[in-house]
C-alpha cells in the first residue's frame, strides 16, 4: 500500500516537473517584420539582456516591443547578425533548474531579389518591378547612380516605376525591411510586347559615342534563342572582345584604341531583331544597329602634332602628361587636357603667326598633317582621318618625334619679286624668283605642297590658248594646282615671267627643293 502511493507520488511530481518546464521554455527565432521573436513561456521567467552584433563586431542597438528584437540602425540586406538573449526564471525554478537561461541565435538580414529581370510590357502600361518578398524602399536608375527613390509606408512584392520608354534598362535595389539600407542593384530591363526578339542597346542606338566605351546589347529571349551560336560582327574592325554577362546580355568591351575615330560603327548581327525606331515606341525589324564615333578633338591634333615635331609650336599641359596607353591617349583625342601653346622660334615670321589660332583648323595645321600622312605613307590629303589619328596615338604612346625641322617660304610679289626660305628659326636663303605674268598670275594666300619631285615635265596652257609642255624641269614642289617652285632659265629674275609657277635660278632651286617636302606651307603675298 505504501509502496503504491510512493510511486504515485513520483508520478505526480515528474508530471509537475515536465509541465513547469514546458511553461518555462525559452525560444528566439527570426520574424518576419522584426529582426527576431523572442517567445518567453508564462513561467519562463523575464527578458534581462538582450544584445546583438553586426558582421563587423559592432553592436546593434535593439529595441524590444512585444518580443520583437527591431534594430535601431540600418542593417545591410544579407548582413549576418549574431543574437542573444539572456531569461530570468522565478525563485522557486531558478532554484530547480538554474536562475538564468541564453539564447542565442545567428541570422542574416533578409535580402530582396527581382523576380523577373526581362519583362514584355503592353504598350502605354507602366513598368511594374515583381521582388521575391515585400519590400519597404527602393532605388534605382542607371549604373552607379540610383537617383530615383521611394520609402513604401506599405510593403510590397510588385513596384511601378511608372511611365517608361517602350524598351529600356535601369538599376533597382530594395530594402526588404524598413531597418535595412537597399542592397546591392541589379539589372531590369523591358520589352514592347513582339513576335520578334525584341533588343535594347546601351549606348541607344545613333547616339555619338567615344571610341572606347563598351557597347550593351539585351535581348527580350536569351542570347542563343535570338542570335543563334554566332556573335555580331563590328564593322570597321575594332579590337575587343565579347562576352555574355547574363543569359540575354551581350557586351562588347573595345581595346586597344576601340573603335576608329570619325567612324560610322556597325554591329550586323547574325539575325533580325526588333529595335525602338528613332524616339517613338514603334519598332523597326533590323540586323545591323551603329553609332557615331566622334573625330579626334582638333586641339588635341594640334597638341599631338606640336608634341612630335610638325608644328612651330610646342605644348605643355597644365597637370600631368596623358598617360602612354592606348585608352588613355583614345580618351585625351576626344576630351583634350588643357595646356599651353608657345612659340618653339623666337624670330618665327609673322605671317607664320598670324595663322595660327589653337582649336581651330588653319593652314598650319593642314600643312602639318600632310607631312606626317606623308611620312607614315598615309594617303595625303590633308585630313585627319581614322588612320592618321591611330597612327598619331601610336607614335604617341612611343613617344616619337619627327626631327627634319620646320620649313616656311614665302613669296613677295612686289618687284622685285623674292622667295625667303625660312627653316628652324633662321632665314636659310632670299633668292629673286619670278611669279605669274598677267593673265596667269599666281594666286595669293598660303598653300601647302602636295607633291615634291626633283625631275618632271611641266605642261599646260598660255593665255592666248595655246599649249605647251616643258620636259626636263627641276626641283618642283607643287603647292596650288599647278603652280609650283622649280627652276626655269631665264636672262634675269625677280619680276613676273612665268605662267602661275615661282620659278628660282638653278642654283637658287637645288638648295631650296630639300626643305620643301610635302606639307610645307608656301604663301604667296604682295
Amino acid at each position: 500500500m505504501l509502496l503504491g502511493m510512493g510511486l504515485g507520488l513520483v508520478v505526480v511530481l515528474a508530471a509537475l516537473v515536465v509541465a513547469a518546464l514546458a511553461l518555462s521554455g525559452v525560444s528566439l527565432a527570426s520574424d518576419p517584420t522584426a529582426l527576431a521573436r523572442v517567445s518567453v513561456q508564462p513561467l519562463g521567467g523575464t527578458i534581462e539582456h538582450v544584445e546583438a552584433f553586426g558582421s563587423d563586431g559592432q553592436k546593434v542597438p535593439l529595441a524590444v516591443q512585444g518580443g520583437r528584437l527591431t534594430p535601431l540602425k540600418q542593417l545591410t540586406p544579407g548582413e549576418q547578425v549574431s543574437v542573444e538573449v539572456q531569461v530570468r526564471r522565478p525563485g522557486w525554478l531558478g532554484w530547480a533548474l538554474g536562475h538564468e537561461r541564453t539564447e542565442k541565435l545567428t541570422l542574416q538580414a533578409p535580402v530582396a531579389r527581382v523576380s523577373e529581370q526581362w519583362m514584355t510590357v503592353p504598350a502605354g502600361a507602366a513598368v511594374h518591378v515583381s521582388f521575391d518578398q515585400s519590400v519597404s524602399a527602393i532605388a534605382y536608375g542607371s549604373t552607379g547612380r540610383l537617383t530615383h527613390r521611394a520609402t513604401l509606408h506599405n510593403p510590397r512584392r510588385s513596384v511601378s516605376l511608372g511611365s517608361q520608354p517602350a524598351t529600356g534598362s535601369t538599376e533597382i535595389a530594395a530594402a526588404a525591411r524598413p531597418w535595412e539600407t537597399v542592397g546591392k542593384p541589379m539589372q531590369v530591363s523591358w520589352f514592347p510586347q513582339s513576335h520578334t526578339t525584341v533588343m535594347a542597346t546601351i549606348p541607344a542606338s545613333g547616339e555619338p559615342i567615344p571610341p572606347y566605351t563598351p557597347i550593351r546589347l539585351t535581348f527580350s529571349k536569351t542570347v542563343s534563342e535570338a542570335l543563334g551560336s554566332d556573335h555580331p560582327t563590328l564593322s570597321p574592325g575594332t579590337p575587343g572582345h565579347w562576352r555574355e554577362t547574363d543569359s540575354h546580355t551581350l557586351v562588347f568591351t573595345p581595346s586597344g584604341f576601340g573603335a576608329p575615330l570619325g567612324s560610322q560603327l556597325r554591329i550586323q548581327l547574325p539575325r533580325e531583331v526588333a529595335v525602338t525606331a528613332g524616339t517613338g515606341d514603334s519598332l523597326r525589324t533590323t540586323s545591323q544597329v551603329e553609332w557615331t564615333v566622334p573625330a579626334g578633338s582638333t586641339l588635341r591634333l594640334q597638341q599631338l602634332l606640336a608634341e612630335q615635331g610638325y608644328l612651330p609650336v610646342d605644348w605643355q599641359p597644365s597637370s600631368a602628361p596623358v598617360a602612354h596607353t592606348p585608352g588613355a591617349e583614345a580618351q585625351a583625342a576626344v576630351e583634350p587636357p588643357s595646356g599651353s601653346f608657345s612659340w618653339r622660334y623666337s624670330d618665327t615670321p609673322h605671317q607664320l603667326q598670324a595663322m595660327w589660332t589653337p582649336g581651330q583648323a588653319n593652314a598650319i595645321t593642314r600643312g602639318a598633317i600632310m607631312k606626317f600622312e606623308n611620312t607614315h605613307e598615309i594617303t595625303v590629303d590633308g585630313l585627319a582621318g581614322p588612320s592618321v589619328w591611330h597612327a598619331l596615338l601610336s607614335d604617341a604612346i612611343a613617344d616619337k618625334r619627327q626631327t627634319s625641322g620646320y620649313t616656311y617660304v614665302y613669296v613677295h610679289r612686289e618687284i622685285p619679286e623674292v622667295l625667303t626660305l625660312w627653316h628652324d628659326g633662321h632665314t636659310v636663303l632670299t633668292s629673286a624668283a619670278n611669279t605669274g605674268i598677267a593673265g596667269a598670275e599666281t594666286e595669293l594666300g598660303t598653300f601647302p605642297v602636295f607633291e615634291h619631285i626633283p625631275e618632271g615635265t611641266m605642261s599646260g596652257t598660255n593665255p592666248d590658248g595655246s599649249h605647251y609642255e616643258d620636259p626636263g624641269i627641276k626641283w618642283i614642289s607643287y603647292f596650288n594646282g599647278g603652280d609650283a617652285i622649280h627652276n626655269f632659265d631665264r636672262a634675269s629674275f625677280g619680276t613676273p615671267q612665268s605662267l602661275g609657277c615661282v620659278e628660282l635660278p638653278l642654283q637658287a632651286a637645288a638648295e631650296v627643293w630639300p626643305y620643301t617636302p610635302i606639307g610645307t606651307l608656301v604663301t604667296i603675298e604682295t
